[in-house]
């Protein structure tokens, strides 16, 4: 299905932004910042290397982006594979930790500061992070960046199997919901594989959003889809577009829309505040 750039967001949990990953060509990653009650995209960061988006998170606020990373030109001591804290939207790591390779947890955001399992950074301050946020590793899950965001395992999904450490046997059979904000009656469905560009096997199928309810039917050509906290959905689509539509029982109509799909790698240094906390 997916003809464009790989695109996943990551809705800010208390404020009215998204994260937005984005992976082509194969080999480099950026990262954007998409205000929707502006609306606006303001392009940040490109990554010679992989973002893994199910290991990523984004604070409540909006402000700091954690991500896992593996980057195979990287010349610090922490080494090529490390999970990092930022300021969105940009990949400048004000603190980080080295991972053992790519099987590893990635590190989310928690709204009781004692909460804190990582230990210290190997690189950084976390201080002005602690005095608003903990800091957890995840639990290794499918569509685990969803799950903390209101989206639950239907009925007919599959149990989890007990030698599914990584989640990931069931993954192209999970089935997870999402109701739409103020409207019970209405929710999002995704299925297939990881939804949306995850870090499992290439041959898994791409993602299958549907709205169920007065009015649902499948979401053609789409790569990822959320509401709002008012009920709009936001839509990556196939080839590169990021959306905002109007929902309503009758069907969709698109009020906003902006293409990635022509941007091209710009390595450029960030500015100055993407070093400031």
């Amino acid at each position: 299905m997916t003809s464009g750039p790989r695109i996943f967001c990551i809705p800010a949990t208390r404020a009215p932004v998204l994260a937005v990953i984005r992976r082509g060509p194969s080999n480099w990653s950026h990262v954007g910042v998409w205000d929707i009650d502006r609306p606006a995209y303001e392009p940040g960061s490109w990554l010679r290397g992989h973002i893994y988006p199910q290991r990523c998170d984004l604070s409540p606020d909006g402000r700091w982006f954690s991500y896992f990373a593996i980057a195979g030109h990287a010349d610090w001591a922490l080494g090529t594979t490390y999970i990092a804290i930022s300021r969105l939207p940009w990949l400048q790591a004000l603190a980080a930790w080295g991972t053992a390779g790519t099987w590893t947890r990635g590190a989310q955001f928690e709204n009781d500061r004692e909460l804190w399992d990582v230990g210290d950074p190997m690189h950084g301050d976390v201080s002005a992070l602690r005095r608003r946020y903990g800091l957890a590793l995840s639990t290794p899950a499918a569509y685990a960046v969803e799950r903390r965001r209101g989206w639950t395992e239907t009925d007919d999904s599959p149990a989890r199997g007990p030698n599914d450490m990584w989640d990931e046997r069931r993954a192209d059979s999970l089935y997870l919901r999402k109701p739409r904000p103020n409207d019970a009656a209405t929710s999002l469905v995704v299925t297939g594989s990881y939804a949306a560009f995850r870090s499992g096997p290439a041959n898994l199928d791409d993602a299958l959003y549907s709205i169920e309810g007065k009015g649902g039917d499948v979401l053609e050509s789409v790569q990822w889809a959320d509401w709002s906290a008012d009920g709009r959905l936001l839509i990556a689509t196939a080839d590169g577009r990021l959306q905002i539509r109007q929902y309503a029982a009758t069907g969709t109509t698109v009020t906003w829309e902006t293409d990635l799909a022509g941007l091209e790698p710009d390595p450029t240094p960030p500015p100055a505040e993407a070093s400031q906390w």
